[in-house]
């Protein structure tokens, strides 16, 4: 189970997301919540910052090797900042088929588009699919991918279905993502449950989307994830599949230190968002649930942070 972290607020020094919390996401390598196993597959994150040479495009670190391993990740970041950040631990099949490079590491950075993207979740028979779906993939974008991974893809197809970055055109690709998939899925009679929890990040904008569906193809699936965790025979793939994103808004996160925690405020006084796979402080309370089916927006205007909240017409 993979996670996801991402930001935008003011230029806040990197290790304050990082390194420092007690639940940072290096941290969550070795205690992801709900997951038994150590996340070894590698990590990276993609950041913007006005302090950058480059301040319009985004700086990538990536590596193949557990976070909690990275030797050089508390020389780098602590020379950090961003006012915008994702970053992702990845998680993978303890097996010998699993690629470990740098290359299958998140967030996803493509020339000719300002997004970056990572997500937690999974496209079962993704190599299968491609029969069906490669030809609604671009080819400026598939002569960019370079790794073997589902997340890689789902980058390059989702890129080639938006008509614009405009919100409205950018649910529509979300929608027709998951159309196109579950109906190669159904063509090739591969229709399996589909985890699709993704955040694509352009700067001072976050898109966090919280859908697919279930082993039978239902989109809508009614039951409730708590639920399904505490039955004897626990159905986890269920349950993470309908398990919220969530979002914390605030404001002054810099003055709170080695921790997640925020100063609560009215929602149009919020100067910073995180958007993440779980609550990442003690009293989880201040956390709004982006549930499944839905996508926010998360976009920064003016110092201030503009939500909205959507619902998938999938």
């Amino acid at each position: 189970m993979c996670r996801v972290l991402a930001y935008i607020g003011p230029e806040t020094p990197l290790k304050g997301l990082l390194l420092e919390p007690e639940n940072s996401l290096i941290n969550q390598t070795l205690d992801p919540e709900s997951h038994p196993l150590l996340q070894l597959a590698g990590w990276g994150f993609g950041l913007w910052s006005q302090q950058l040479l480059n301040p319009d495009d985004p700086l990538l670190y990536h590596r193949p090797i557990p976070a909690f391993y990275d030797d050089n990740a508390k020389t780098v970041i602590p020379g950090l900042q961003a006012h915008t950040l994702l970053a992702h631990v990845r998680a993978a099949a303890y097996n010998s088929k699993t690629l470990l490079a740098d290359e299958n590491c998140h967030p996803f950075s493509f020339h000719d588009t300002p997004w970056i993207m990572a997500q937690n979740g999974a496209l079962p028979h993704w190599k299968l699919l491609q029969r069906e779906l490669l030809p609604h993939c671009k080819d400026n974008y598939l002569k960019q991918m370079h790794g073997t991974t589902d997340t890689e893809f789902l980058y390059v197809l989702l890129l080639s279905l938006l008509k614009s970055n405009d919100n409205d055109d950018i649910q529509s690709g979300f929608e027709d993502l998951l159309e196109l998939i579950l109906n190669a899925m159904k063509k090739l009679d591969l229709v399996s449950l589909t985890k699709l929890k993704i955040a694509l990040v352009r700067p001072n904008k976050i898109i966090g989307v919280n859908y697919g569906f279930d082993d039978h193809g239902e989109t809508n699936p009614k039951d409730d994830w708590k639920a399904l965790r505490k039955e004897p025979n626990k159905d986890l793939s269920r349950s993470m599949l309908l398990e919220p994103m969530y979002l914390l808004m605030g404001r002054n996160y810099q003055d709170y230190k080695e921790s997640f925690d925020i100063e609560v405020c009215a929602e149009d006084q919020a100067t910073t968002a995180i958007f993440a796979s779980e609550p990442l402080t003690v009293t989880t309370d201040d956390w709004l649930h982006i549930k499944f089916g839905e996508m926010v927006v998360l976009e920064k205007k003016d110092d201030k942070i503009i939500k909205k909240v959507i619902q998938l017409n999938v």
